[in-house]
Order: C-alpha cells, then structure tokens, then sequence
C-alpha cells in the first residue's frame, strides 16, 4: 500500500513540514530511551518459568552497591545513582581541569499476582543484574459441584 503525501504545488519535490512530522515515529516513544544525552536506560529481559519470575538487566561497568532494588505495594524499582568527579590542579591550586559526570536511571515492574514478594533475590555478576522472583503454589481448582434442589 502507497503513501499519500500532499506537496504544496511552490516546492512540489518538498512535503510540508506536517506531512513529514506526523509521518514519523516521534510519537512512538515505547521503543526508544528518552534519557540525557550520552546515556541510555539499560535493556531488560523479562523471563517466567515454572518456580520463578526472572528480571535481567544489563549494566556494564557497574557494581554491585551502585544498585537500589527496592519492593513498595507490588512495585519493583530498579535504580541506580552514580557521581564522578575528577580534577586536577597546578601546583598554587588553581584548577586546570575539573570534570563531573551524573548517571541515574529507574525501571519499575508491577509484581504479578502469584509473585512471592518475600522470596526475592539478586545477584549481580558480569555486568548483569539477576533478580530471581518465587512463584506461590497456584491454587487448587475448585471443580464445580451440582446441588440438587428437593
């Protein structure tokens, strides 16, 4: 299926700036990682098996303290802040160079229902984070039973 774009008949090799704007991706964000410059929200992995939920997040060249994994009314958070600063300085104290750098991100995930929210673990190893989530027993299935009426 072809495209209709309308041309304005002054630039005919030209499409408006409306046609070109709304043609494109920009409002599609569930993709994208919308962060500072230079920086990104690191990718995850989502995986369930029988016993557990499993979260992985990749994040090289971090270590373990940098991370905050906090559990608050079925809200996972995934988060790090990290500062670097650097200088250096003549020999009357006067700097000559002086760089700061921030990173900060957060993922939040809503636990499931048949999450064991007290069975939590994570362990971060190779620049990936693993959180292991327990499964509870599922519930046993009520079979339906007839009642006769007298």
């Amino acid at each position: 299926m072809s495209q209709i774009i309308k041309k304005t008949p002054l630039f005919p090799s030209f499409p408006t700036f409306f046609d070109d704007f709304f043609t494109k991706d920009f409002f599609d964000w569930n993709d994208k990682n919308f962060a500072k410059v230079g920086s990104t929200l690191p990718s995850v992995n989502l995986k369930e098996t029988d016993k557990e939920f499993r979260i992985e997040l990749a994040a090289p060249g971090m270590k373990k303290d940098d991370f905050k994994v906090e559990l608050n009314n079925g809200i996972l958070t995934i988060g790090s802040e990290k500062k670097e600063e650097k200088e250096e300085k003549d020999k009357e104290g006067n700097y000559l160079r002086r760089e700061f750098s921030y990173e900060s991100f957060s993922r939040s995930f809503s636990m499931p229902e048949n999450a064991k929210q007290d069975s939590i673990n994570a362990n971060y190893k190779d620049g990936i984070l693993k959180i292991a989530i327990g499964k509870k027993e599922p519930k046993a299935v009520i079979t339906p039973k007839a009642i006769e009426v007298k």
